[in-house]
This record gives structure tokens, C-alpha cells and sequence, in this order.
């Protein structure tokens, strides 16, 4: 099973003034069990825009998945944003 969740691209226009280290990529979340322990995984892959298949891909288990789910929710926090929940 494999299912798409979510995907943005962040273009040089969502990208702050002065960040010389940023580029223009794409995110996208999906989930997926096609592995030798048919275990379900959360699949975050980044990648640059216009340079597709090239990106890195974190197969994430659900321990993995809730302390980034956690660390954003922190690093919202953090700059005043609202957490979501």
C-alpha cells in the first residue's frame, strides 16, 4: 500500500530575504507498508524543484515520525507561531 498525504513546493518566493543557504524544494508525505516486514511507515522525501528523483527519502517508523512531528510543533512554538493542537 502506498499513499500519498501531502506535498508543497517552497519557491524563491517562500523564501526569506538573505538566505543564501536556501533553495527551492518540495516536500511530500505519503505512507507506505512495501517493505520485507510490511511494517507501515510514515515517507518524507525532499527534493530540489526541477531536479526530481534526486531527493533524499526518510522511510520513518512511528517513533521516528512523532519526534519530528514533536520537533516542529516545538520549533512553532519557539518563533510564536500557533502549534496546530
Amino acid at each position: 500500500m502506498r499513499r500519498s498525504i501531502d506535498d508543497m513546493p517552497l519557491t524563491a518566493g517562500d523564501l526569506p530575504t538573505g538566505a543564501d543557504d536556501a533553495m527551492e524544494v518540495s516536500w511530500a508525505v505519503a505512507v507506505c507498508d512495501d517493505y520485507d516486514d510490511a511494517e507501515p511507515r510514515v515517507v518524507l522525501t525532499v527534493e530540489e524543484i526541477g531536479n526530481p528523483g534526486a531527493g533524499l527519502v526518510a522511510h520513518l517508523g512511528a517513533d521516528h515520525a512523532r519526534r519530528l512531528r514533536g520537533a516542529l510543533h516545538d520549533a512553532l512554538r519557539e518563533i510564536g507561531e500557533n502549534t496546530g493542537r
